[in-house]
């Protein structure tokens, strides 16, 4: 098993920025991929950046330019740099982790933390 731990949600105004952190334990391995998800209220959860073990990334079309997703491997966590938010960014933030490919489908993902609120005020 693997858990995940998120952390560095909070509200900041438009044009802001925050950095999320997620620290994983239990049975880590470098060779996983990790993502991050946002799930806004009445909407379905997405991807909004994976990074490999060997540090391909995958952005969501939205967050292009604006987020940059990182991971330290001997520390086991993962990042998420977020800056020139935008109100529509408000969501939940989930990290998650899977073994395989740089997938951007919420089911293929194996394991999740619990979230953190991104509130981002126009």
């Amino acid at each position: 098993q693997v858990q995940l731990v998120e952390s560095g949600g909070g509200l900041v105004q438009a044009g802001g920025s925050l950095r999320l952190s997620c620290a994983a334990s239990g049975r880590t391995r470098n060779s996983y991929v990790m993502g991050w998800f946002r799930q806004a209220p009445g909407k379905e959860r997405e991807l909004v950046a994976a990074i490999s073990s060997g540090g391909s990334t995958k952005y969501a079309d939205s967050v292009k330019g604006r987020f940059t997703i990182s991971r330290d491997n001997a520390k086991n966590t993962l990042y998420l740099q977020m800056n020139s938010l935008k109100p529509e960014d408000t969501a939940v933030y989930y990290c998650a982790a899977r073994l395989g490919w740089l997938s951007p489908n919420v089911e293929s993902y194996d394991y999740w933390g619990q979230g953190t609120q991104v509130t981002v005020s126009s």
